[in-house]
């Protein structure tokens, strides 16, 4: 009797153990929704890598993902129609990759309360308008275009810098602004020159890509600039057309540089011509969430993550990265990790009040109005919500 008990016992035992690794095995789907095409070589190719990254390291996961959710390209579908079919097709988590959804994603969550939905870049998470199961995360883009600003300062010889900006909202006037304190700081410190001689000249094409009929052309906008007398351009948009443009008038004979925006490997379109790219780094973030979720632990969040000043572009650690291009040849390389090392050492002092470098006082805005007086640091969230650029850059918008 005591024999059979062992043996019963022993059987239930196999089958809870079995039970548990099942119960773990069981697939994980999470939902990507891109603004743009996966292979847009910018924003929405960096997202899409995320959460391939994720399949990489987190077992038994699968995404599913749908692109150029927009106007131009998928007119009749809306975000509740494609998270209806994720869901229908077993998501659990659904990243919407765009401030374009933000309102959108707090709107659809409300039908699917089981559902945890990641909005990229939006903050309704920390103004308290997102429902519970929405969360946001942004990467410190900041820190990326300071350094692509720097590179430009330090390669442009006609002191004029153009920036081909997206729409006008306070993520973009931070990001362009950045780049202007990042290249009047090398402007002066490093190329030796008058940061008040320094021209720079920001473009808002009115979306994150251009929509032909709505937006201003990327193409002539670029063209512009360097009919303007830039002879470096910043892009601030989602796709490649500062860089194809760069390329086709650096084959002309033109000296002229570029710098692309949000993706790895946007420097390959033109490699001799490219100074760097900044670009975000999604997987790391996104196998946290996926892994919080799936263990049943996510609690809604505000998260604005920086870089990992200990290895930039440790692909498994940190949200933002710089690779430097071949368009920026070894003195200015050097000087450009200087001013890199000088970031880290900013942004890692535990002594430093919070804020990101180089937004201390006096700074001005756009219209005079002062935005931090002498000596003064800019708290971060008054960064992320900067109501104007900064003075001393151009606006053009169509």
């Amino acid at each position: 009797m005591r024999y059979r008990l062992m043996i019963i016992g022993l059987f239930c035992f196999v089958l809870l153990l079995g039970a548990g690794v099942f119960a773990q095995e069981d697939e994980f789907v999470f939902g990507m929704i891109l603004v743009g095409p996966k292979d847009d070589q910018g924003w929405s190719q960096a997202h899409f890598e995320g959460g391939r990254f994720v399949e990489d390291h987190v077992e038994n996961t699968r995404m599913i993902f749908f692109e150029s959710l927009n106007p131009a390209d998928s007119p009749d579908d809306s975000l509740l129609d494609v998270v209806t079919d994720m869901v229908d097709d077993g998501a659990q988590l659904i990243f919407t990759t765009s401030d374009a959804f933000e309102d959108d994603t707090d709107e659809v969550a409300l039908e699917f309360p089981d559902v945890t939905f990641i909005n990229i870049s939006g903050d309704h998470a920390l103004t308290g308008e997102a429902p519970p199961n929405v969360g946001n995360i942004m990467g410190q883009m900041e820190w990326g275009k300071q350094i692509a600003g720097c590179a430009a300062a330090l390669t442009t010889e006609t002191g004029h810098i153009g920036y081909l900006g997206p729409l006008i909202n306070n993520e973009t006037r931070r990001l362009a602004s950045s780049a202007y304190l990042g290249a009047r700081f090398c402007y002066e410190h490093f190329a030796g020159e008058d940061p008040d001689d320094l021209i720079f000249d920001v473009t808002w094409i009115g979306f994150w890509f251009n929509v032909p009929g709505v937006t201003l052309d990327p193409v002539e906008e670029t063209n512009t600039f360097f009919d303007a007398g830039a002879d470096v351009v910043i892009s601030g948009i989602d796709t490649t057309e500062a860089i194809t443009v760069a390329a086709e008038r650096a084959a002309a004979g033109e000296d002229v540089f570029v710098l692309p925006y949000d993706f790895s490997g946007a420097c390959s379109v033109a490699e001799a011509i490219c100074l760097g790219v900044p670009y975000f780094n999604w997987g790391p973030a996104y196998v946290e969430v996926v892994e919080q979720v799936r263990a049943g632990e996510w609690e809604q969040s505000w998260l604005w993550l920086p870089p990992d000043w200990s290895d930039l572009n440790n692909l498994e650690t940190s949200a933002i990265g710089f690779v430097v291009g071949d368009g920026l040849d070894r003195e200015r390389q050097d000087m450009l990790n200087q001013f890199i090392a000088d970031l880290a050492n900013y942004a890692t002092n535990p002594f430093v009040p919070d804020s990101l470098a180089l937004w201390s006082g006096p700074l001005m805005l756009r219209d005079g109005s002062v935005l931090a007086g002498d000596g003064e640091l800019v708290s971060p969230l008054d960064i992320w919500y900067l109501p104007q650029v900064l003075a001393g850059m151009n606006e053009f918008s169509g």
